[in-house]
């Protein structure tokens, strides 16, 4: 069937449109050569002919996302011509004919490793394997070769977060989640600023629409006097600059929704107290050289016309973020009396505080904060060596490398460490060298002793103390908090265990010639069935330790030094529910309606964030307990759709269902005279609500409460919130929820 006029038209103008889409992107590839043009028209042909036939959610071409992704590269990353390539062809081996080969072929080896770390694994896995767990670590093994291909995957994720309504809505929640667990942070590691506020502005657009519209809409009413304050607060300062002969230009950045929204929890205050909505950018023109003075000169003009909070004082040009940014921040007070953020820099610094590590990369003569990246590299590399764990234990410690807060730590000599914040003796041990790690006793600080576990504060100076007698235990693990000293100190305690196994095997060698035993894998592997065992290492090990009972193993049957009798009937292993769950129930399909009965499967309310009607939730499979019910911004929900989202199955409550809940409410205010009775009050007269609990603690005047209530559905529980806000010397009212492993 031929197609008709309308249709050719129609197709006509999308080549139109993807042409020009495509010469936008040539627009943005800076300083490129004949032959990296050339390299990127056929990257781009292949792809346009490879996606011919594909069309994506929203009814466009596909075509225009490996475009789309492709531009982020070269217009908000400044990554070089290659790397434009491989983002044109990044999905070409994953959904279309070509394999990883053809690549190869017309392109070389390096961007087909580079598509390689791109391309996702296949969707086969068992009950227990995480798809996205395993996607991640895969991307991240070519990271130590070519940083590239983290830096493209974050512009595949920002695209397809930019283009996330025209999926369902369970998987924009799960992608939603996945992003603000691991790509909002990994654009923050690598110094991307900017795309880390708009990937977790797009990911709140999700997980809590009414919380981003309600700020959003804020934002824009009080948009016009932001400005204004800004004019009048910068006037005398750019007098003075332009008098002082400087070069410059004035941003303003205001604060990303989903920041906002992290610092009003945090602390527990209204929008309208967050006092660093936004920051005020001076940026010079300057030599390189000359960069420290004039931006200390320049904090000098600043603070000359408004007081600075001596607390708040950032000096991130004399020690640079481990990720290469470089800043002088201050705040100041405003004749207003407000408080507002200046941020002082070069040009340069600027380049590379928008474009991250990627930028960084140019300004090589810097070698202290290159080989900032290339330890964070190297920690990587020992993660995925570790070879016992698996990809969500890899996913968990990788996390741990993301960490967003610095604190600066002196050695002895002088020498400064970046570690992230809450770290400990053991864990400055470690980043120091692994046999320092394994063998610390303790530490002094500011020359005062400490314990292992004592956390360490910005600008301490510690002093490792060491002993020959000393090993690493397994209690250090839950002390440390950086990636690199668990996975030392896991190393360790499995080398240890190695070593005792040694013991064990030498021990059953002798017990084997007492019984006329053979030694052999045949007779071991036998005995490792018979006990029920992991593994050969682990049967030594318990030998070593003494938690073998020979008597037993003699009884076993023989001939010929071979054990060919099973005496010991083996009980039979009890089969977790969740894998049986999970492998009967179509998570795209199925939705569990709360109230009634799903298809045999037990359902619960998680506590961590007790869901009433009316919450938005979702039922994640558990190991041993059904499924348990969560709210969508419960604590645990991006945990569990990032890493678990195999797991996760849709669910809504039953709309005729009226069953009271338990629910706990938080209220934060100044304690006065019949406060608690007026609390009490309003709970079981107004709204004839129970009270299963009561709890309040006062500190100087300031009380804080919390309260479990039964509560029919979110309507019942907002009316009284603010009934409850409404009572003189209640400050802040909100549901209280938990913050706890999920199994």
């Amino acid at each position: 069937m031929k197609p008709n006029k309308e249709q050719v038209g129609n197709i006509e103008q999308e080549r139109k449109e993807i042409l020009n889409a495509f010469r936008g992107l040539m627009r943005a590839v800076k300083n490129r050569s004949k032959e990296e043009t050339k390299l990127i028209r056929k990257a781009f042909d292949i792809a346009l002919d490879a996606h011919k036939d594909m069309r994506r959610k929203s009814g466009e071409p596909y075509i225009y996302h490996p475009i789309s992704v492709a531009r982020i590269c070269a217009d908000e990353m400044d990554l070089d011509a290659k790397s434009v390539v491989c983002a044109l062809l990044h999905d070409t081996v994953e959904d279309t004919y070509l394999s990883l080969k053809d690549i190869e072929e017309v392109f070389g080896k390096e961007v087909s490793k580079i598509i390689d770390g791109l391309t996702k694994i296949p969707e086969v896995f068992d009950e227990n394997a995480s798809v996205q767990a395993e996607n991640f670590r895969k991307m991240i093994l070519t990271i130590s070769d070519d940083f590239r291909v983290v830096l493209i995957k974050l512009a595949d994720r920002l695209h397809n977060m930019r283009t996330l309504s025209s999926m369902r809505a369970d998987k924009q929640l799960k992608i939603a989640s996945e992003t603000q667990f691991l790509y909002a942070p990994l654009a923050h590691r690598l110094g991307l600023y900017s795309i880390k506020g708009e990937l977790e502005d797009l990911s709140l657009t999700y997980t809590d629409p009414d919380i981003f519209k309600l700020i959003e809409s804020k934002l824009k009413s009080s948009k016009e006097v932001r400005n204004r304050f800004i004019r009048r607060f910068m006037a005398p300062i750019k007098e003075e600059l332009k008098r002082e002969g400087y070069v410059f230009k004035i941003k303003t950045r205001t604060k990303s929704i989903a920041s906002i929204w992290r610092k009003m929890k945090s602390k527990g205050i209204p929008f309208e107290e967050v006092f660093d909505l936004f920051a005020i950018r001076i940026i010079i023109d300057t030599p390189q050289e000359l960069e420290k003075p004039d931006c200390w000169r320049i904090y000098s003009i600043v603070t000359d016309f408004y007081q600075p909070s001596p607390e708040r004082l950032r000096d991130w040009i004399s020690t640079p973020r481990a990720n290469g940014y470089e800043s002088l921040h201050t705040t100041v007070m405003s004749p207003k009396g407000k408080w507002v953020e200046v941020q002082i820099r070069s040009e340069r610094m600027d380049v590379i505080a928008e474009k991250g590590f990627a930028a960084h990369y140019r300004y090589k003569e810097s070698s202290s904060d290159e080989n900032k990246f290339d330890r964070w590299i190297s920690d990587i590399r020992d993660l995925l060596e570790s070879a016992d764990a698996n990809a969500i234990d890899f996913v968990n410690e990788f996390k741990l490398n993301l960490f967003k807060e610095e604190i600066y730590i002196f050695t002895p000599k002088g020498d400064l460490r970046v570690l992230p914040t809450k770290a400990t003796v053991i864990d400055f041990a470690y980043d120091i060298h692994t046999e320092v790690g394994n063998k610390c006793i303790g530490g002094k600080v500011n020359n005062k002793l400490v314990p292992l576990s004592y956390q360490l504060q910005n600008g301490d100076q510690l002093e490792i103390i060491t002993s020959s007698k000393q090993k690493p235990h397994e209690d250090w693990l839950k002390i440390v908090i950086s990636a690199r000293a668990k996975q030392k100190i896991k190393y360790s305690l499995n080398e240890e265990r190695r070593k005792i196994a040694e013991d064990g095997k030498e021990i059953l060698d002798r017990k084997f010639k007492q019984f006329n035993l053979t030694f052999n894998s045949e007779n071991v592997t036998f005995l490792v069935k018979h006990l029920d065992l992991p593994s050969a290492t682990e049967f030594y090990f318990r030998i070593a330790k003494g938690k073998i009972d020979f008597s037993k193993i003699r009884s076993i049957e023989s001939k010929n030094g071979r054990l060919i009798k099973q005496t010991v009937v083996k009980k039979e292993k009890e089969t977790p529910k969740a894998p049986s769950t999970i492998n009967s129930l179509d998570k795209k399909k199925d939705t569990l309606i709360i109230g009634e009965n799903f298809k045999g499967f037990d359902y619960q309310m998680a506590k961590c964030c007790s869901p009433i009607p009316g919450d938005k939730v979702f039922g994640f499979i558990t190991i041993q307990e059904g499924i348990k019910i969560h709210r969508y911004n419960c604590p645990n929900a991006e945990n569990l759709m990032s890493k678990m989202a195999y797991r996760c199955i849709g669910a809504k409550w039953k709309s005729q269902e009226l069953i009271e809940r338990e629910v706990s409410i938080k209220l934060l205010g100044i304690d006065s005279l019949g406060l608690v009775n007026g609390i009490t009050e309003i709970i079981s007269k107004e709204n004839h609500v129970n009270m299963k609990g009561i709890s309040f603690d006062t500190d100087d005047g300031v009380f804080t409460g919390v309260i479990k209530i039964m509560i029919f559905d979110t309507i019942h529980l907002d009316s009284l919130i603010k009934k409850l806000k409404n009572l003189e010397g209640i400050e802040d009212v909100s549901r209280f929820e938990i913050d706890q492993e999920i199994n």
